[in-house]
């Protein structure tokens, strides 16, 4: 693509980013003002929480960097990071609505229902929220939806044309995501009517981004580094552990913050994610130890997200020892799961389908045998394990097939993949013009003047 043309498709880009913030500006939107005080521990509590799930996104940030190629290390960071940016905008819009609007038909919200964010203000809502602003409860919302493509990103890390990425981050999360969310949360969803149980995103987030990272590497390909069987090393473990570290501490927010108040069951969910993490840790580097490895930082950070992602589904649902079965259960398959994708031709760069994608199935399933109200174990009924079992079904194949759908979508209106000249060079260079190496501008016009870079 020709400067001239980029400054083309740039200029229509940012006009139509113009409008849509005029739209934000002046549409007749109502905002109900609430006329009742509202318990000031539960308002202190959500803030927090939702300040928790958001600071997750940049803690990914770290996580996915730390295990990248130095040369783009910039672009991956800002694949998780700018989901920020470009979420928040469309759940203002339209997303929020799709998810928690007025039903139709069990799978989707009324995009009017609350469309630029009318009728969402301090007042609370009768049946999503009825205990804190309804504006609130969007806003905790929404950092899951944000967080939710940002997971995607570590497939097809490496390789993925930026505008591109955005492209498809805006399909995900309006045509794939906000309807998981409505089937699963909303009261009307055709899941949540079933009895499922996902008490803080293990099918809408974890699930969903596995099988779209699935997609994602087999739509994108192979790297020239996974195709010559080069291995791939962690270059900055430090980046790694403080990733993992601002993780497990937004986790609190995402799990113990979906009871939507401060009681007993955002307690439970609270000590049943450290738990389950903890054991996941445990099992990574011990499982590692029986297979003559060596005890490695990075190995125990996977572990401990893998229990994490594990626990997401069942934290308000189980007691404290099958939540340490759960993370334990987990962390064993996703290492095996990791072990065999590593022997396929998948590139799936940051093995996020074998942790997040398995992780969550794992915690679905576990969930359906564990539950205290419902499960196989506290009733002897297997009715809630097979609803369960459906769902994983339904929610997989929708995630997967319309994931692979959208992705070529996008690649129809702009190449998803980066040139081979790029992908050598890097992303942090050939799409970002930056580098953690600190080149000089100069350099990197010259190369870009002799056709080395796009």
């Amino acid at each position: 693509m020709t400067t001239t043309q980029k400054k083309k498709y740039g200029t229509i880009a940012f006009y139509i980013f113009l409008v849509l913030v005029l739209f934000c500006c002046f549409w007749p939107s109502t905002h109900p003002e609430s006329t009742l005080p509202f318990d000031s521990g539960t308002m202190a509590w959500m803030l927090t929480a939702s300040g928790l799930v958001l600071l997750m996104t940049p803690g990914l940030s770290f996580f996915y960097g730390g295990m990248i190629n130095p040369k783009n290390v910039i672009s991956t960071m800002l694949q998780s990071f700018v989901a920020l940016g470009v979420v928040s905008l469309l759940w203002y819009m339209v997303g929020f609505s799709l998810a928690f609007g007025d039903s139709i038909g069990g799978f989707i919200g009324n995009p009017l229902s609350f469309l630029f964010f009318d009728n969402v203000g301090t007042a609370p809502h009768s049946t999503l929220a009825t205990g804190l602003p309804f504006i609130l409860f969007a806003a905790f919302q929404l950092k899951f939806a944000i967080i939710t493509p940002a997971l995607i990103t570590g497939s097809f890390a490496e390789r993925v044309r930026f505008w591109a990425y955005l492209i498809f981050v805006c399909l995900f999360s309006l045509l794939i995501y906000c309807p998981l969310a409505h089937w699963t949360w909303h009261p009307e969803g055709f899941l949540f009517k079933w009895g499922v149980l996902d008490f803080a995103g293990g099918t809408v987030v974890h699930i969903s981004a596995g099988f779209a990272a699935l997609a994602g590497a087999m739509v994108l390909g192979r790297r020239k580094s996974h195709l010559e069987n080069k291995e791939h090393r962690t270059p900055n473990v430090p980046y790694v552990i403080l990733g993992t570290g601002l993780l497990w501490f937004g986790w609190f927010g995402f799990n113990a913050g979906s009871a939507l108040e401060p009681s007993s069951l955002a307690v439970v969910a609270f000590i049943n994610t450290h738990m389950a993490s903890a054991a996941a840790m445990m099992a990574w580097m011990l499982l590692d130890a029986a297979k003559g490895r060596k005890a490695t930082a990075t190995g125990a950070c996977i572990g401990a997200v893998v229990g994490l992602v594990a626990i997401t589904p069942a934290a308000g649902f189980v007691s404290f020892g099958p939540a340490i079965f759960i993370g334990l259960v987990a962390s064993i398959i996703s290492n095996y799961a990791v072990h065999w994708k590593n022997k396929s031709t998948i590139d799936d760069t940051l093995d996020v389908f074998p942790c997040h994608g398995v992780g969550g199935i794992v915690g679905m399933i576990l969930t359906a045998v564990f539950a205290t109200k419902d499960g196989l174990v506290s009733t002897g009924n297997p009715d809630l394990l097979w609803k369960h079992l459906l769902a994983l079904v339904i929610v997989s194949v929708f995630t997967f097939v319309g994931a692979y759908a959208l992705l070529k979508f996008t690649n129809f209106i702009i190449p998803l993949r980066v040139k081979a000249a790029d992908e050598e060079i890097g992303l942090d260079i050939s799409q970002h013009n930056e580098s953690v190496f600190g080149e000089e501008q100069e350099t990197i016009e010259v190369r870009r003047a002799a056709g080395v870079l796009n």
